[in-house]
Order: C-alpha cells, then structure tokens, then sequence
C-alpha cells in the first residue's frame, strides 16, 4: 500500500511537470514564431467584414426601440456579466451547493479566460458608432464596450453557465421525468436567446459576434462537462494541488496574448484567474470541515432562511474587508520584493508613485514570455495587486467566512 501510494504520488508530479512544462513551451514557441499575429491577419479581415455587413441588422432592430427593452435587456446584461457572477457565486458556497458554487467557479474562470483570449487573438472591433447605437446603461457596460467584440463573452457565458446549472439541477434534483428535462433545457435555451438579441439591440455586438460566441459556448460546455468530475475530485482531494495551481495561474498570465491595442480584457481575466485559485486553495484546505456532501443546505432545518441572511450579513461585509486588506498589502509587498530583486516596474493606477509614463495607452502590458526577459520593460505591478486581492477575497469566501460562520453557530 505504500509503495502504491507513493507510485500514485510520483505519477501526479509528472503529469503535473508535465502539463506546466507544456504551457510554457507553448508560451515560448507562440511567442518566437508570432502565433498571434499570424492568426490575426488571417481572421481579423473576415470577421471586420461581417461586422460591417451586420449593420444594417442590428438599425433595423434598433428602429423598434422602447424605453422597457432598454432597461430590460440593459439589466439582462448585468445579470450575467462577470462582477454579477463574483457577487452571486459566494451565496452559492454558503447555501451548501459547494460542488455546484466550485464548478460554476473554474467554469466561469476557464469561459473568461478563453473568451478574452479569443478577443484579444482577433482584435475584431465592435459595430461602429455611430451610425449604431451603443447604450451603456452601467459603468460595467462603458467597461466592456472598450474590449473587441468576437466573441461576445455575454453569449458565451451564458451558454456555458447556464448549460451547466440546467445539467447539475437535472443530475441531482429528485423529481425526474421528460418533462422536467424539456423545461430546464428550454429555459436555459431562452435565456441564451434573449442576452444574444440583447447584445445586438444594445448596440454591443454583430450576429457574428453572437453565433461565434455561441457556438464556442457549445464548444466549452461540452468540454466541461467530460472533466468536471475529474477536476472537482483532484481540487478536493487531489495531491500537490494548491501549488499546482498557483504555478498554472502564473504561467496563464504570460500565456495570454498580446492585443492589437490595450483593452480591459487581460484585467477581467487576471481578476477571475486569482478568484480560481484562491477557491481552489480554500477548499482543498477546508474541504472535509466546510465544504463536503453532507453540509446543510439553504431551505434544510439545520439552514433555514434566517440563518442564511445571517450568513450574509457576517459574509458580505468580511469578504469586502479581506479584498481591502489583500490589496493593500500587495501593493506594499511586491514594490518591495520587485525593488530588492533588481525588477524594474511601474503601476499606472493602483500606485501613482510608481507611474513611470503617466500614459493611459500603457495601461495594459501583457502578452508573451518575452516580456518576462526583456530587460528594457518595466512590469506593471496592477496586475499582481489586481489577481492577489481577488485570490484573497475568494479564499476567504470558502475559508475564513465558514470558520467564522462555525465560531457563531451560523
């Protein structure tokens, strides 16, 4: 039995080598031959073209608009979008839906990370305004209308996570039947359809944008649902994984591509990519206290209603606090860290100090390896600052939150 044990251990590390080793030959070789430079003059030409040949689409649409679809498909949008989902998924874990809540979590985490990959790799711009309308209703919306626009991430995400909600519901719910399955799947299918319309109403996307989107989503989806199993059972109980996982977060960072011009993308990203990591490190530590298949569930005697606004009421404001702390305390660690290493950087929001151009089209220096090697470049801390404040919000999400929750009887 020992000897299995430690055959089982040794087969982890090399796969685990393994896996990391290939990331960063991707990173290398992508960088040395211009992978995406490549693909973008190859695909960025026929996506612009049908860009422009979906105008007069989405006029037409736009010639029907109404005071109510605006605000229905404006809040449509902020339903499913990225900060909804970093509110939402925290309830989730603390309702007692901790396999679901951790699933959603690395599957919003892996859409984001493709979809903005996707983006950035294509550099395709978003329908022109004018003559198209653009309305941003929300600050979120004026965000997410400086990325590219294929694919439309709204479609994508939504396709993925609320695939898999239906698929868990339909695999765990006691009540079964055909006609339970037929009105999971066509509600999942008519929320799809409405974000997809609402994008092209709002002016945000072409219906280029929206089936790319779509059909990527499909793509994803079924994806994860052959390795989520395999994922949740190595993030529960899995062996070396919190390392693994903060050196796969890392080398994601430089394995992202380089835009044609700075967008938000590469932030969205690295905020999601430091929320995975911190959930994962929270749960493989808490698993067996907090976060197992036994746990009470919202609605359950041992959780009723009060208790879980109880729940909320300890949770929410400490998370908040935790995301401060932990931002503040790497902006005061890795300046220090970076300056006794000899690594010249700069920070073109969170430290004003550090500003070393003081222009806004710097604001965004991501891309390939080399960027790590160069000795010219200057490294902009905000990204550090940006994924440890949200590893830290997320950990204490599965981690610190539950123990309080244990300590109060909540």
């Amino acid at each position: 039995m020992e000897g299995a044990g430690a055959g089982a251990g040794a087969d982890t590390v090399v796969w685990q080598g393994a896996f990391l080793g290939g990331i960063v030959l991707w990173v290398v070789s992508a960088s040395y031959l211009n992978v995406t430079r490549m693909l973008r003059s190859f695909l960025q030409p026929w996506v612009c073209h049908h860009v422009d040949t979906g105008i007069p689409i989405i006029l037409q649409i736009q010639n029907y608009r109404l005071g109510f679809l605006d605000a229905l498909f404006s809040g449509l949008s902020c339903v499913v979008s990225v900060p909804f989902y970093t509110a939402f998924l925290p309830l989730l874990f603390w309702s007692g839906h901790g396999q679901l809540a951790r699933q959603m979590t690395l599957l919003m985490a892996f859409c984001d990370y493709i979809g903005n990959c996707i983006k950035d790799v294509v550099s395709a711009p978003r329908p022109r305004s004018p003559p198209v309308k653009r309305i941003t209703a929300t600050k979120d919306e004026e965000d997410n209308a400086l990325e590219y626009g294929l694919p439309s991430s709204h479609t994508l995400n939504t396709v993925c996570l609320s695939g898999y909600l239906v698929h868990y519901v339909l695999t765990h719910a006691e009540i079964q039947g055909a006609y339970v399955n037929y009105l999971g799947v066509s509600l999942a299918c008519l929320i799809v359809a409405l974000i997809g319309f609402g994008r092209i109403y709002l002016g945000m996307h072409s219906l280029v944008d929206i089936l790319v989107g779509f059909f990527i989503g499909l793509g994803l989806l079924a994806f994860w649902l052959t390795v989520d199993e395999y994922i949740d059972s190595f993030v529960i109980s899995g062996q070396n994984v919190t390392s693994f996982w903060a050196a796969l977060s890392f080398l994601l960072l430089f394995a992202y591509p380089t835009p044609e011009l700075p967008t938000p993308s590469f932030e969205y990203h690295t905020a999601f990519n430091g929320v995975a990591l911190g959930i994962v490190a929270g749960v493989q530590q808490t698993y067996h206290q907090f976060h197992h298949g036994s746990v009470p569930r919202l609605f359950s005697p041992e959780l009723t209603i009060p208790v879980f606004m109880g729940r909320m009421l300890v949770g929410i404001p400490t998370i908040l606090i935790v995301k401060f702390c932990s931002k503040a305390l790497a902006k005061w660690t890795i300046p220090m860290v970076a300056n006794t290493l000899g690594i010249p950087i700069k920070s073109t929001s969170y430290i004003p100090t550090l500003n070393m151009t003081g222009k806004k089209s710097d604001k965004l220096k991501q891309g390939y390896l080399q960027k790590l090697l160069s000795r010219h470049k200057a490294f902009d801390v905000d990204t550090g600052i940006r994924f440890l404040q949200y590893a830290g919000l997320a950990w204490s999400v599965v981690d610190l939150v539950p123990s309080l929750f244990s300590y109060m009887s909540l």
